[in-house]
Order: structure tokens, then sequence, then C-alpha cells
């Protein structure tokens, strides 16, 4: 799988996570990340699980972590990474474009209060988004919204954002199994 780097406050996020991301293959057994293009087709939770797992098992991270905000939690973080007393945070993007301003928002708040040293946020590009579940965020979709996000004044710490996107298309090959939440069986 394909990723690209696009840094909103300051540097280069942990390597783990882009060796997480490249280890997405599909189907399984391959060497890259094929994905059948039919319209709003494929499914998005089979994908991020693989990158969770990578994450897991290969790099001691944790899933779904709940975190302490001093005040009411806005939900668990999808993947975690302890830094000294700090967490390094991810959130995969799984949702439509109110949930991705929602996980931004999250670590945002997770910097703001020094709970996380870093964060990154995890979503398709445009080139990848119609061959997923209808209405799921993309970077294109959240990009004009980056200069809210810029004008928060952080101590330390970042956040970016990983456009992912697929290798190459294939009609032939299945595709990706869908959730059964939201919109993802429309």
């Amino acid at each position: 799988m394909k990723v690209s780097h696009y840094t909103i406050f300051t540097p280069d996020p942990e390597e783990p996570i882009r060796e997480a991301i490249s280890l997405i293959v599909y189907p399984p057994g391959t060497s890259r990340f094929t994905i059948n293009p039919t319209r709003h087709g494929n499914g998005v939770k089979p994908i991020k699980e693989a990158c969770m797992i990578a994450l897991r098992d290969r790099f001691g991270w944790n899933l779904e972590t709940s975190i302490n905000y001093a005040t009411r939690s806005p939900g668990k973080v999808d993947a975690t990474k302890a830094l000294d007393n700090h967490l390094f945070a991810l959130e995969w993007e799984t949702g439509n474009i109110s949930s991705s301003h929602r996980a931004v928002n999250k670590m945002v708040l997770g910097l703001l209060r020094n709970v996380f040293l870093g964060a990154v946020l995890v979503l398709p590009s445009r080139k990848l988004y119609p061959y997923l579940t209808d209405r799921i965020g993309n970077y294109e979709e959240l990009e004009p919204y980056f200069d809210v996000w810029r004008a928060v004044r952080l101590g330390e710490g970042f956040l970016a954002i990983f456009v992912i996107e697929h290798d190459q298309i294939d009609s032939s090959v299945p595709m990706i199994t869908k959730g059964t939440d939201g919109r993802a069986l429309v």
C-alpha cells in the first residue's frame, strides 16, 4: 500500500507507522495492495485492522486505548505507543468526513493537554476514495481545514496526516469485505 505523508505541525512521525502501512497487502498472500475498482464496493475496516495488527504485533503498540483528558473523554484512540510519560497516538479513518474531524480534534485535544507527544491520522486519498464504502473521509476533503489546526499553539508535539492509496486496481480481485455499521452496506 502506498503512503504519502503530509505534516500539519512539524516533523516526520514514527517510522513504524509507515512500515505497518506498507505491510498491508490485498489480496492476502500477494506483495502489493490491489483493489477492485467497483465504485463504493470495498470495505475499510479490514484495511485498518491489518495496520493495527502490525502495529501491535511487530511494534508493541496498544490498541483501543482509553485516554484521560482531564475532562470528559472524546473516546478511545485506535492505537498508542508509550514514549516516556507521554503517548504517541494514531487514528485510522473508517467513517465519514465528520468522523475525520472528530479524530483530528481528539488528537489536538490530547496534544494541548500534554497527553500526546505526537499524533497521526491515516485516511485515504481521493484516488482510493471512490472504491471504498460510500462517504469515507478522505485527505482532499479534510485539507481545507488545515489552517484551523495550524493555528493551535502547542508547547511541544506534532500532528501529521498519512494519506494511503492502492498500488494498483484489478477488477478480477475480490472486493474487500464491508462492515455492518453506518453506511457501510449502502
